[in-house]
């Protein structure tokens, strides 16, 4: 039987982003049977997420919104993947100074855009970050939001390594 691809893209500027993705990535690596990519959005290709069996999206809420490189990602994978990941099962992570609900919704469109099959709901992780000087601080995620992040990447993978997605 062939290893599945669990590819996770992120961008991060501060490093809670970057923490989430690694703590998804750390859930799937104990999963028999699945190869985990872990990559920085900017280097994230369209082949890469062609090759891929599943993924993880990570971003920052920015300006609430998705990141910039987050969206520009998708931008440069969009068309080279329409009609070609129906059904590709996803989840997504996102490091929010507020609600990050904006940042969820413009996700969670390019994945339906993609037809993406969400297997579960869209992890938000609130930093509370609303000042200059905490906006730009580098983040820390708390071991409980972490924990949460592994069970998205472990599920997700599990998923995969059983045949259910």
């Amino acid at each position: 039987m062939n290893p599945k691809t669990l590819l996770i893209v992120y961008h991060s500027m501060t490093g809670g982003t970057a923490q989430m993705a690694q703590a998804a990535a750390e859930g799937a690596a104990d999963e028999a049977g699945v190869q985990v990519r872990l990559l920085r959005a900017p280097e994230a290709q369209p082949d890469d997420v062609l090759a891929a069996d599943g993924y993880v999206f990570a971003t920052p809420e920015n300006l609430a919104a998705m990141a910039g490189l987050m969206k520009d990602f998708f931008d440069r994978c969009y068309y080279a993947a329409l009609d070609r990941l129906n059904g590709r099962p996803y989840a997504a992570l996102v490091c929010a100074g507020s609600d990050g609900q904006n940042a969820v919704r413009q996700l969670e469109r390019i994945a339906t855009g993609w037809r993406l099959r969400q297997v579960a709901p869209t992890l938000i992780v609130c930093t509370h970050a609303q000042t200059p000087e905490a906006i730009l601080r580098p983040k820390q995620i708390g071991a409980a939001d972490l924990a949460q992040c592994r069970e998205v990447g472990a599920a997700l993978a599990a998923g995969l390594s059983l045949g259910v997605y």
